[in-house]
């Protein structure tokens, strides 16, 4: 887990920590842990206390918005950090219209992943 810069920090609107999101789940922290251990969301330290917190846009209620995992996998795979997934993800692009992490809230998961693929080309 990475701590981020100021700039991609602010790019993201909303933050939510471990236990927030935990709460949401209706999950202990540990299984929140083991979510971000295995890939499927991405947590950076930020804050005062350095507390590990998570993008709110990937989440969507009890679960992590569809399509957020596959395209992690494919942005990690092309050598991305976490602190450049961020960025990717919060970046408008003109092309979607909107953000990639937009986008995947509104089901166009489909077309955020072509444009990750295409960043390995």
């Amino acid at each position: 887990m990475t701590e981020i810069d100021a700039k991609t920090d602010a790019l993201v609107p909303a933050w939510l920590t471990l236990p927030d999101i935990a709460e949401q789940f209706g999950v202990e922290v540990t299984r929140v842990r083991q979510l971000v251990k295995e890939g499927q969301l991405i947590a950076v330290r930020r804050g005062e206390n350095r507390a590990l917190h998570v993008p709110a846009a990937f989440i969507d209620g009890d679960k992590v918005v569809k399509g957020l995992t596959g395209t992690l996998t494919l942005l990690r795979d092309d050598g991305f950090t976490d602190e450049e997934m961020i960025e990717w993800l919060f970046t408008p692009d003109p092309s979607l219209p909107g953000t990639p992490a937009q986008a995947l809230s509104e089901n166009r998961g489909t077309e955020v992943k072509r444009r990750a693929q295409a960043l390995a080309v």
